[in-house]
């Protein structure tokens, strides 16, 4: 690949946000920043779930989500205390752009990055997100946190680097509060506030330029968090005014969140001049912040509840040799960010990477190549040992073991309980990357073990009811809904009431008045936040309801119990649905337009307005509302689908299939897309070629998006890792997925000896002539496993799909049976069709993506069950092999069976979908 910047310059601003910037640029209050976008392009970018800045950070550096980058949350478990610490830079186990560029021999210096500490020891400097966090007095001690610079021979120079707090004169201040001398600062800690935000940020501001200045480099990182902070303490204070804003705050602070945004543009400036012209600069924001009506008047009373504040859009802009000038990109996502700095740089990207590069921001075509991972490629990259990156949770269950043994001792209740804490919030936080990414069995099963312990928790239970909706388990989802309400409901108190109780209480204990107060407040945030979990669980049984009754009645009792006056704004999308559901078009047009009226920036709506021109045949405005959704969130399928019928209505076919690609870009597995673009390029544009391509999508090799090769399923058998252990009395399992040799595996094992639970009800046919060796119960093994201990010591057939629920008070030996998914695939439709239930000429779809899921989740179950040995069998090799394969089953049993028996059932002629 070609190299296309000579250097990158990579300016993290935490939270930043367009809404705040172009008015200032506007009014020419940002002309570094106008610089920067008219000779580049810019964008919003797309947060990931959840919005937390330690977890998005680490995805901007390694293109990863949470889940395989580590970093998960604020907070970890120590295992050396047993207590709770702030995230550290042990917990990533990926590597990050900086130490790909280094294994490259290109130079990098890191600043303030979160989480950096400990720093690491890479080619050039990095000093630690702890480094510039001031504290204490001017003129008093001022060590530097263990762990925060590197080399450790700087530690000094940039100690002495540092702007305290203190050192800041009115000429840095009056900008902020133009009265800041009306404060009384004995009281009003808000100023202190101010001076240590602006002095952590001129600290990393003081060893960027001095690094630019004086060190050879390639690349340079910083991180400044200083407009998040800023945001958190005084987006309240911004213009206009909120209603429980006092106004006399209000004039005090209003210019604070103006300033802080100038200030770095300031800084910015700066740092562009002395990066050079021939310099790639890069500014990113991990989210926004709400900064107009859309700002929330409380925090959630749970951890991280701050967060709520955030918005999902934060922005990039990029300029440099090879990028457009003045241009808008689309559908930038945080993922986004390593890819592109890697083909900046001319180097491959990871296939393990989930995200690709902005390849819209160049003004020439590029072509991206991959490898399997940068993580195995050898040579020092800087990170940390081996050793030291530990797994907290693992780490922490490990440690109470020595405990639970007496060997070390119990650190007590509060530490243990710190320590719970952290452990719970750092599963939680991986649930939610897990939902986000449409991974529900498994955010289900972190979910379930939660809400187990704390079912007040709405965040759990409101979560774990989305899983199993969206699973199509709705009857446990009412279920769970239901149980929250009524647990929610026990605990609510009425908030008036409380106030009443409140100011009884400080009237007869006036001291106290302090303590009350943060107890009151903390009480009525606890309060607000059942209340708002009791509305969403009601909201979510409503979305179940629509499901199962009659929409016509659902509306009515909705336009009785919610009249035009008194609906809040949560309610005009159910009501959009409804409306769309009962082809009352205009009804349904008219919620959206209330939707975009409150939040003019929401892709979701804009979709479904989409949906409405398309039913109304309004194709251009169906296009146009699609595009506006789009420009929001180019990651939305069915914006990019929506498009395509519109374009394709309007006969406009060349933009109509651009715009089908994408969305299957987005979502390969959306059949009846695929199935229309082959329709379009057979019979409309005359390209048989690539209807071809995307019929053998549907055969057997599909391609990667964003790597250009192909794949085949069984490297997804790789890191399956077959587990022997002597169990008890075990039920024989024959598993896997329907069609990959279960039967005939059954089949060996009742030649070779073992007794079979079957009871034969389905027979032999075409598509299993030996038969199927399956038994009724199986089948209702969810609601029914009172037959589980007339299996013991038989083989009974159980499909992967419903491993999970083998109760674990019994134990199992499983054979599980693998073959190529695209195989598997085939043989089912062909199947299907001998049984009169597809059609020769449909398509199988969506069919692999949920195979593979179901592959791993049964992985997942195998690994986590003690009770459990597994044997992993290869289809292909059975049949091949059969006598070795008989052997290796013997031994896996433990129990004598005849193998030339076995071996002799086999019939590869029965081998009918193969693939090459």
């Amino acid at each position: 690949m070609k190299r296309l910047a000579k250097k990158v310059l990579l300016i993290g601003w935490d939270a930043a946000d367009w809404k705040v910037i172009n008015p200032l640029i506007d009014a020419g209050q940002m002309p570094a920043m106008e610089k920067l976008i008219n000779e580049g392009v810019m964008g919003n970018i797309t947060t990931l779930e959840p919005p937390f800045s330690p977890m998005l950070w680490t995805s901007i550096a390694t293109g990863k989500y949470a889940d395989k980058h580590g970093v998960l949350g604020f907070t970890e478990p120590d295992p050396e205390g047993m207590g709770m610490r702030p995230i550290s830079s042990h917990s990533r186990k990926t590597k990050a752009i900086w130490n790909i560029l280094m294994q490259n021999n290109l130079k990098s210096h890191v600043l303030g990055w979160w989480p950096s500490n400990p720093v690491e020891p890479i080619n050039g400097i990095m000093l630690s997100n702890h480094f510039a966090h001031s504290k204490g007095k001017l003129r008093q001690p001022w060590p530097l946190m263990p762990g925060s610079v590197h080399p450790q021979v700087l530690e000094e120079f940039f100690a002495e680097l540092r702007v305290h707090p203190m050192e800041l004169t009115d000429q840095h201040l009056l900008p902020f509060v133009p009265d800041a001398a009306r404060i009384d600062q004995t009281r009003d800690p808000r100023l202190r506030i101010i001076a240590k935000n602006i002095s952590e940020a001129a600290t990393l501001h003081n060893a960027a330029t001095w690094i630019l200045e004086t060190q050879e480099w390639d690349f340079l990182a910083i991180y400044l968090d200083t407009i998040d902070h800023f945001c958190h303490g005084f987006m309240k204070y911004h213009p206009p005014r909120l209603h429980n804003v006092p106004e006399d705050d209000f004039e005090l602070y209003k210019n604070v969140i103006t300033s802080a945004y100038r200030y770095h543009d300031m800084m910015l400036e700066s740092l562009m001049k002395l990066a050079g012209e021939d310099t790639t600069v890069i500014i990113v924001s991990d989210h926004g912040f709400h900064s107009d009506h859309l700002r929330t008047t409380y925090i959630p009373d749970e951890p991280a509840g701050p967060a709520d504040h955030h918005r999902e859009h934060g922005i990039i802009c990029m300029k440099g040799p090879g990028i457009k000038k003045d241009e808008l990109v689309y559908g930038s996502s945080l993922l986004n960010i390593t890819p592109t700095i890697l083909t900046l740089f001319g180097l491959p990207l990871g296939k393990d990477m989930d995200g690709i590069p902005l390849l819209q921001a160049f003004d020439e075509e590029i072509t991206i190549e991959t490898i399997p991972t940068w993580d195995t490629v050898k040579g020092n990259d800087g990170m940390h040992p081996v050793e030291a990156r530990k797994d907290p949770i693992a780490d922490q269950k490990a440690l109470q073991q020595l405990i639970d043994l007496g060997y070390v001792e119990d650190p007590g209740p509060d530490k243990k309980k710190a320590a719970e804490k952290a452990e719970v919030e750092s599963k939680y936080n991986l649930a939610r990357v897990f939902l986000s990414n449409y991974r529900f069995q498994e955010a289900s099963g972190i979910l379930s073990e939660l809400y187990e312990k704390e079912k007040d928790q709405g965040r759990f239970a409101l979560r774990l009811a989305k899983c199993y909706s969206e699973t199509g388990d709705y009857q446990k989802a009412e279920e769970l809904l239901q149980e929250f309400i009524q647990t929610a409901i026990s605990s609510s108190q009425d908030i008036n009431k409380l106030r009443e109780e409140y100011e009884k209480d400080i009237k007869e204990n006036p001291k106290e008045k302090k303590k009350k107060e943060k107890e009151h407040l903390k009480e009525i945030r606890r309060q607000l936040t059942l209340q708002s979990n009791i509305g969403q669980a009601q909201l979510m049984l409503f979305d179940l309801r629509t499901m199962k009754e009659n929409p016509k009645q659902i509306l009515a009792d909705l336009e009785k119990n919610f009249p035009q006056d008194k609906r809040p704004i949560t309610m005009q999308r159910k009501l959009a649905s409804l409306y769309y559901k009962l082809r009352q078009f205009d009804k349904a047009e008219e919620c959206y337009k209330i939707l975009l009226k409150h939040n003019p920036e929401n892709a979701i709506s804009y979709n479904g307005l989409s949906l409405v021109y398309l039913a109304q045949k309004k194709y251009v405005e169906a296009a146009n509302a699609a595009l506006d959704a789009i420009g929001l969130n180019y990651y939305h399928p069915m914006a990019h689908y929506h498009l395509g019928e519109a374009l394709y209505n309007l006969e406009d076919y060349e933009n109509a299939v651009n715009a089908y690609e994408v969305c299957l870009k987005i979502i390969p597995t959306f059949g009846s897309v695929r199935n229309k673009l082959i329709e379009i390029y057979n019979d409309i544009l005359k390209k048989p070629e690539l209807a071809q391509k995307h019929k053998d999508f549907f055969t057997r090799k599909h391609e990667v998006p964003g790597d250009g090769e192909e794949s085949d399923a069984l490297p997804l058998f790789a890191e399956l890792q077959s587990k022997v252990i002597e169990l008890k009395d075990p039920i024989l399992v024959v598993s896997g997925l329907p069609r990959s040799g279960t039967s005939l595996m059954m089949q060996m094992l009742d030649k070779g000896g073992v007794p079979i639970y079957t009871d034969n009800t389905r027979g032999a046919d075409e598509s299993n002539p030996k038969g199927y060796y399956e038994h009724e119960s199986v089948k209702a093994l969810r609601r029914d496993k009172k037959w589980l201990p007339k299996a013991t010591g038989k083989a009974v057939k159980v499909i992967s799909h419903l491993l999970p629920q083998l109760p674990a008070k019994y134990n199992y030996k499983v054979i599980f049976m693998l073959r190529e998914l695209s195989e598997v695939v085939q043989s089912q439709h062909k199947m299907l069709v001998r049984d009169g239930k597809r059609k020769e000429d449909t398509y199988p779809v969506r069919l692999e993506m949920n195979f593979k899921n179901q592959l791993i989740n049964a992985n997942n179950w195998l690994k986590s069950n003690h009770n459990a040995a597994v044997l992993f069998i290869n289809h292909r090799e059975a049949i091949e092999n059969p006598l070795e394969i008989a052997a290796k089953v013997k031994q896996f049993l433990g129990i004598e069976m005849d193998i030339n028996k076995m071996a002799s059932v086999v019939d590869a002629s029965l081998y009918r979908e193969k693939s090459e």
